[in-house]
């Protein structure tokens, strides 16, 4: 006991007296909890916050000079797309330039848990592929949800059909070994096949397994948009009856018909909070959505996957069957066709096919005008012509609604888009601004010009209040003995440069950022450092 006490001690002297890793002074430290930033100085040491304070004669490897300079926790991205553009580019430059440290993965497809027949994709288990990641190298930290879809591929491929009893008990213990691996809960996005497929009782089945272990049912929800109301009351049922908390990824009333009814979702979020349930929400800071051009299809068009798909859309019957649908305003699918009022408001990002690249930056109703089609018969005609689903905009959404949203105080913030660097192929075709420009957009253009919040609630939202959501410890805070996750930029800068018509374009203003102690951003610059971590959920067992 003599022996382990003398270890222990000589150990604890040994940190007290090393130098600081690094000592970031004369900046303006926001902790995250939400309170007014304060001028002191932080001390790091390995991968931790060491102390907060006056560290002028203290020793450090390096000082890193904040003077004029917010110095906050570093941001988490709540739902975003980086887990396979990272299989190729772990560096994450669009995200880090906007002091991103913590991406989250899991809306609907995660990476993994994976059959044998998909184990072309990497390893089984959900929990070896994000090992995988780590091990690769990624310059930010990365969590996931299991994605509902992925599981239910696992056992049903692309099938509308439900589980039977055998293949729904195998996906619940898919998800009991996924939880036990690292994941944060469920995620669905249930617009997309196979998902849209899954009845509201497979997906209590599902979230019930999460809830014992602390996690969350997250859900890009049946409908944005004409059938949102009943959307909702979905996803409270599965919070209620799954026993776990529910969170609506990148919340919006989508299309100038439904932009009214965003106070009575706003309601129904309330009400159920007031009767003990736990509703949350996080949302991108643009009237512009993003998603594929089969968005505009009905669902039951990819039953059984991507060839049946394209079958049925060169078959004259089937197609004309799917356009006549497409160009109907009440349908019990996501119409996004419709929702966009006109065919205008649909932009065409990505091709599979070069040979369509030179319709990059149009719409459907310039292509439309092209090819002599209606808008729905281009639709068709595009997808089949590149053999797949197109990368699409569509301007749903109203300015005043997402100022609305940006002030709820249980809003978090997400880009739904990868973070890449503006170099190479990701040069030849276009992407959502938000890929670039999301939190810089918050801080610069609603934070600092518009003033919707202030500066502090800000980071509060995109740190401390998305860790806590989440369920993940020593993240989200500048406090002693918290990972070492630190963004420091110029509030009086910071702004997104990415445009629709231009979108390749880092933020600007985010000048370091240090992941677990380590510098990722030099004076806006990349390190070529990569110390991320897989976060892991409540329900991880070593």
């Amino acid at each position: 006991m003599n022996k382990i006490f003398l270890i222990g001690s000589v150990i604890f002297l040994f940190m007290a007296c090393t130098p600081y890793s690094y000592i970031i002074e004369n900046g303006t430290v926001y902790d995250g909890s939400g309170s007014p930033g304060v001028q002191t100085d932080i001390g790091i040491k390995r991968d931790k916050v060491a102390k907060i304070g006056n560290l002028d004669s203290k020793k450090a490897k390096q000082r890193i000079d904040a003077t004029g300079m917010a110095v906050s926790p570093g941001f988490v991205n709540n739902l975003s797309w980086a887990a396979y553009p990272f299989q190729l580019d772990g560096r994450s430059l669009s995200d880090l330039k906007q002091g991103v440290t913590l991406e989250v993965f899991g809306e609907g497809s995660s990476l993994g848990p994976y059959n044998a027949k998909d184990a072309k994709n990497g390893p089984l288990s959900f929990y070896d592929n994000m090992k995988a990641l780590e091990e690769k190298g990624v310059s930010c930290n990365f969590a996931s949800y299991v994605g509902a879809t992925t599981i239910r591929i696992n056992q049903l491929g692309y099938e509308d059909r439900a589980p039977n009893a055998e293949e729904l008990q195998k996906m619940q213990e898919l998800v009991k070994e996924s939880m036990e691996g690292g994941a944060l809960g469920v995620g669905s996005s249930l617009i997309y096949p196979p998902a849209f497929f899954a009845s509201t009782e497979e997906l209590i089945a599902l979230s019930k397994e999460a809830g014992k272990y602390g996690g969350r049912y997250i859900s890009h929800m049946r409908s944005e948009g004409n059938k949102i109301e009943e959307a909702v009351n979905e996803l409270i049922k599965i919070s209620k009856e799954g026993n776990l908390p529910a969170e609506i990824f990148h919340l919006k009333a989508a299309g100038e018909n439904n932009w009214k009814k965003l106070d009575g979702i706003l309601a129904k979020i309330d009400s159920a909070n007031a009767v003990g349930l736990d509703i949350k929400a996080n949302m991108y800071n643009y009237t512009g959505a993003s998603t594929g051009l089969d968005a505009c299809l009905p669902p039951w068009a990819q039953d059984g996957g991507k060839e049946k798909f394209l079958e049925r859309l060169a078959n004259p019957e089937t197609r004309k069957k799917i356009i006549s649908e497409m160009e109907s305003d009440e349908t019990d699918w996501e119409n996004f066709l419709s929702l966009s009022g006109k065919p205008e408001n649909i932009l065409l990002l990505e091709f599979n096919q070069d040979s369509l690249n030179y319709l990059i930056g149009k719409n459907v109703g310039d292509v439309a005008r092209i090819y002599g089609m209606s808008p729905a018969e281009t639709i068709v005609e595009l997808i089949l012509g590149n053999h797949g689903d197109i990368g699409c905009a569509y301007f749903l959404m109203t300015e005043e609604n997402v100022k609305k949203q940006i002030k709820l105080p249980y809003i978090t913030f997400c880009s739904d888009a990868r973070s890449i660097a503006a170099e190479g192929k990701n040069l030849e075709s276009m992407t959502h601004p938000r890929t670039y420009g999301n939190f810089a957009r918050l801080l610069g253009k609603y934070v600092r010009e518009e003033k919707v919040i202030p500066l502090e609630e800000a980071i509060y939202k995109l740190s401390w209040l998305s860790a806590q959501r989440i369920g993940v410890k020593q993240r989200g805070k500048l406090e002693k003995g918290f990972f070492a996750d630190v963004v420091i930029f110029n509030p009086n800068t910071i702004i997104d440069k990415a445009t629709f018509e231009k979108p390749h374009q880092y933020a600007e203003g985010v000048i370091h950022v240090l992941v677990n102690g380590v510098p990722v951003i030099e004076n806006g610059a990349h390190t070529g450092k990569t110390p991320g971590k897989f976060v892991k959920g409540p329900g991880f067992k070593q």
